[in-house]
């Protein structure tokens, strides 16, 4: 009777310590932790800052049913090759966000979430002041060919140029694209809507301004990326955004980003002589 006593006090002592609660506490799930590439400190305050707080956006969309996450920035910066290399081989980061090309497609995981309402398919050009009046003289793609771009070496855009028959000068550091326009080793730099405006404020002191007459067009949307094998997070992500485009709190963020608004509603310009490329993908290969 007394053994009997005891092995239910032992039943019922290991069936305590080791039940599992039919609602787990969230807070105390392990964090989905989040690197993000390296910003600069004079990225956060512009048009870099929304890709990673769009991103949160989305993770804190999810935490009620995913968990807690923690985010932080990788303290190294790359070139922009290597920061994709980073995240194929699920090194040091595992987000991160780019536009789309053959190689990104096959070597990470897109989230077909298109984050900039397609204003990264109509471009600007920052050119040197005084050029101004060449480029207005511009009516078409063959008339373009006899300005040289400047662009990064694998971006996507610079593959986009070469397909069309630009001449482009390439270089592997954004940064430096700026200071080589101003020094005439080219004569424009292709600019997504929702970067020129903050790019030109940094950059105008070098005797850049926006061009103001033409507008190149052709399918090129942002999303974020992640490791091929990260497939739960994708999901997460993509989930995430959703919710907050059906709650309003995506446009929210989207339009308190300074030269957001103003990029979105120079898409509809009629003033502008739009220039179409042809992409390296159509639209309809490449999700939403």
């Amino acid at each position: 009777m007394l053994k009997s006593f005891y092995s239910a006090c032992l039943l019922c002592l290991f069936t305590h310590l080791f039940a599992v609660p039919a609602f787990a506490d969230k807070s105390q799930q392990t964090s989905l932790k989040i690197v993000f590439p390296f910003m600069n400190q004079h990225d956060t305050g512009g048009h870099f800052s929304y890709f990673p707080r769009v991103l949160k956006l989305a993770l804190e969309k999810t935490e009620a049913t995913d968990g807690p996450f923690e985010f932080t920035f990788h303290t190294q910066g790359f070139t922009s090759a290597r920061t994709v290399a980073e995240l194929k081989y699920a090194r040091s980061i595992n987000v991160m966000w780019t536009n789309l090309d053959e190689e990104r497609k096959r070597d990470l995981l897109p989230v077909y979430f298109p984050l900039l309402r397609g204003m990264n398919s109509y471009r600007l050009l920052l050119i040197r002041a005084q050029d101004q009046e060449k480029f207005r003289a511009v009516r078409s793609l063959e008339d373009l060919s006899a300005f040289k771009a400047g662009s990064v070496s694998n971006w996507p855009d610079t593959r986009v140029m070469r397909k069309n028959n630009l001449p482009v000068v390439a270089s592997i550091h954004y940064d430096l694209l700026f200071s080589m326009l101003a020094g005439e080793r080219f004569d424009y730099f292709s600019r997504g809507l929702y970067e020129v405006w903050e790019e030109l404020r940094i950059h105008g002191n070098k005797g850049l301004v926006i061009e103001d007459s033409l507008m190149l067009h052709y399918h090129s949307p942002i999303y974020f990326f992640v490791n091929r094998k990260d497939k739960e997070l994708a999901d997460r992500i993509y989930r995430g955004l959703n919710i907050a485009m059906e709650d309003g709190s995506f446009d929210e963020l989207f339009f308190s980003i300074p030269g957001f608004k103003q990029g979105y509603e120079e898409m509809s310009n009629k003033n502008r002589r739009v220039i179409d490329l042809a992409p390296l993908y159509p639209s309809s290969t490449v999700g939403r």
